[in-house]
């Protein structure tokens, strides 16, 4: 398993993490074993956004005897009401929610204290201007929550949210299809007859990927096989299927991200995601998967997969095409990507117009000619 820095937090986190929405439809010795086996095999950041008390339960004597290990993504605002789920700003109910994660986690902490599920404008501005910051705030201040995060789908609110200052990570939706479609307050209604091909990365998403980089607030992601609806022809807008490995490699190559929330309900689906460790390149080719679907019109614009590889010069491609994204639109270049691009080794001063990059990258773009402003852009 391989970590990844979760932005300012400096928690390492697993690529591969666990979101726990599935764990409350199985009996609960079989879940809590299932959290247990993610542990051995080196997950070791999981989210809970769920109110109900089973969930809660398992999760807590999952990790018993190993809390220290884990990284809990923990919601602020998510309540258990009547028997049902309730999302809500209501401090007559979200104190009293929380302490219930505590308890029945049999945690005296939460790592990363989620701001849960703000996908309006107007929620935030309730979020942020009313008693429920304040308390939020009361909660960091006394190391009950060590990090503040906050849940959303809607790329505007994780752009307001990544330059407020107030949250140190977002927990964001990111799939292929997803990327493409632009900012709405009503996810579950993104896709409602949708017939046009997908065209390309929505540039306010591209802008919070790049927000997030320039200001070190991690990203872990939810929904990152579409809730299974990408990895079936029938289903997928893309109108083919891809692999769970594809979709994995996908979300972490956006810039900022950290870790991956997978839904498990067996061990056998752990040890698949897992496996996205020891994939090879084919395996995690999303790009042709994309430039070949009949529901697609994508070009020009590098996607950091990697299919330009090799490079004579060993310049890493994608990885100069994602800083020179980072830098091009700032009025100079920020000292934090300027460090991890100089960190690179060779740059794109090495190149040597060659262009057998652009014979093999899916989407036609003119890497030799984005490798020339990149070195005037850093000056080397």
């Amino acid at each position: 398993m391989r970590y990844r820095k979760l932005g300012k937090t400096g928690l390492m986190a697993s690529e591969i993490g666990f979101g726990g929405e599935w764990l409350a439809r199985h009996d609960e010795d079989e879940a809590v074993e299932l959290v247990r086996y993610a542990g051995e095999r080196g997950i070791n950041i999981i989210d809970c956004w769920m109110a109900d008390p089973k969930s809660r339960e398992i999760i807590g004597r999952g990790m018993k005897g190993n809390r220290e290990k884990w990284i809990v993504q923990g919601h602020v605002g998510s309540t258990w009401q009547n028997g049902q789920y309730v999302r809500t700003r209501d401090m007559k109910y979200v104190p009293g929610a929380f302490d219930d994660i505590l308890e029945r986690m049999q945690t005296d902490y939460i790592d990363l204290g989620m701001i849960h599920y703000v996908d309006a404008l107007d929620d935030w501005n309730v979020c942020m201007n009313t008693d429920f910051i304040r308390y939020v705030r009361k909660l960091h201040e006394s190391g009950v929550i060590r990090h503040v995060g906050l849940s959303t789908h809607n790329p505007r609110i994780a752009k307001t949210a990544t330059l407020s200052g107030v949250v140190d990570m977002i927990l964001f939706s990111i799939n292929p299809a997803f990327d493409m479609k632009p900012a709405t307050e009503d996810v579950n209604r993104m896709f409602d007859g949708y017939d046009a091909p997908l065209a390309g990365i929505d540039p306010e998403r591209a802008e919070f990927y790049r927000l997030a980089e320039e200001n070190e607030v991690g990203v872990t992601v939810m929904k990152g096989f579409f809730g299974g609806r990408i990895l079936d022809a029938a289903t997928s807008p893309f109108g083919v299927a891809f692999t769970p490995t594809q979709c994995l490699h996908y979300a972490l190559t956006r810039p900022g991200v950290c870790s991956v929330m997978c839904g498990f309900d067996s061990k056998e689906q752990i040890d698949q995601a897992v496996h996205y460790e020891e994939a090879d390149d084919d395996e995690k080719d999303y790009a042709s998967v994309i430039a070949n679907a009949p529901l697609h019109s994508y070009s020009g614009v590098c996607t950091y997969c990697g299919h330009c590889r090799p490079c004579p010069k060993n310049i890493d491609i994608a990885m100069v095409n994602k800083f020179y994204d980072l830098a091009s639109h700032q009025p100079s270049v920020p000292e934090s990507v300027r460090s991890h691009y100089e960190l690179l080794g060779q740059t794109a001063s090495s190149c040597v117009q060659c262009r057998a990059c652009e014979k093999r990258c899916p989407f036609g773009v003119k890497v030799a000619d984005r490798m020339k402003k990149t070195a005037e852009l850093f000056g080397r």
